[in-house]
């Protein structure tokens, strides 16, 4: 088996003249959950129906298990499965919309039990279930039986583009549990979009964040999206549109990140970094893999997110509303 499930090679994607993927490498290892996050139009969902083999890139390769593939492939057929915001059932029982997939296999073994124990594992009972129409389901028990009639097929790859966006509190609990469990079970690669960036944070074992089709190292790297203006001295800069600009180093491509470890956390501005940027703290969350404190920080239209010491949490008295002052240097900015 080869060490990676998915192995990108330059990809790109266009809808007409317009490109809305450009991923020169992106490499999936088999047993991983990824966490793809970033605006809406950044690349996200195609980016996944892409992986789903639903459709060929414009350009590059994508290869799986080591195998250059395609659309209808006999090697990715029922190994690899996407689900959908919006549940698709067939107009059908319970029981046929989660048996389908292996029927179509020519399948029927212990068909009964395997369709109990697929409900079962999005929390349905079975003797309660089974016999239901697809028009005679909540939102929420309709995405827990398209999320049956995947986890039956036991994929290798399962992709989730807002599987729990649209249901109840309660469905989209077992959904999110029946997800982590198909990995732990039977080693099932998972790729989830979503923008419940705690529950990516939480378990996912490498995070991505997208912007116009480009792909960036979440956990490394804070995306400062276009547009961009030229600034009086010439430098490009990111206007916030409250009076405060970013001041940007000079341009030499489409998108201006920075490295998270360059940008620290002010309570006053001072006289040393010349990016000194009004922010509120929106949202923190307690990494359980490092200890830190996910923080997430609001300014004018976007959002970043670092990874901070409990230390300097306390030390700085730093809590979700708390108006703050971000601060970087305009040197330590590059562009991809």
């Amino acid at each position: 088996m080869s060490d990676t499930l998915y192995d990108l090679h330059r990809v790109r994607h266009f809808y007409g003249d317009k490109k809305v993927l450009d991923i020169e490498q992106l490499a999936i290892p088999p047993g991983s959950i990824t966490g793809l996050s970033g605006p809406n139009g950044s690349g996200k969902s195609t980016l996944l129906k892409l992986l789903a083999f639903a459709m060929r890139p414009t350009q590059g390769e994508i290869r799986f298990n080591g195998h250059l593939e395609h659309p209808l492939s006999p090697r990715v057929r029922s190994r690899v499965t996407l689900l959908t915001q919006t549940p698709y059932l067939l107009k059908r029982s319970v029981f046929d919309n989660v048996a389908y997939g292996l029927k179509i296999r020519k399948d029927k073994r212990d068909l009964e039990n395997r369709v109990n124990t697929a409900l079962a594992a999005v929390g349905l009972n079975f003797e309660e279930f089974h016999r239901r129409q697809w028009h005679e389901l909540s939102g929420g028990e309709a995405q827990r039986v398209a999320m049956a009639a995947r986890l039956i097929l036991k994929p290798d790859a399962l992709l989730l583009d807002e599987p729990v966006a649209s249901v109840d509190t309660e469905s989209a609990r077992l959904i999110r549990r029946a997800s982590i469990a198909a990995r732990d079970h039977w080693g099932c690669t998972l790729i989830i979009v979503s923008h419940d960036l705690s529950w990516l944070h939480e378990c996912s074992d490498t995070r991505i964040s997208m912007a116009r089709g480009r792909i960036y190292a979440t956990g490394e790297e804070s995306v400062f999206p276009p547009p961009y203006l030229a600034g009086t001295d010439g430098f490009p800069v990111k206007d916030l549109g409250n009076g405060e600009v970013i001041r940007l180093s000079p341009r030499d491509g489409d998108t201006a990140i920075i490295q998270k470890r360059k940008i620290d956390i002010k309570l006053t501005r001072d006289n040393g970094a010349d990016n000194q940027i009004s922010a509120v703290i929106t949202q923190m969350l307690l990494e359980k893999k490092s200890g830190n404190i996910l923080t997430t920080i609001a300014l004018d239209g976007f959002t970043i997110t670092l990874s901070i010491s409990p230390d300097q949490v306390a030390s700085q008295n730093l809590h979700p509303g708390k108006p703050i002052i971000i601060s970087f240097n305009a040197a330590d900015i590059s562009w991809r």
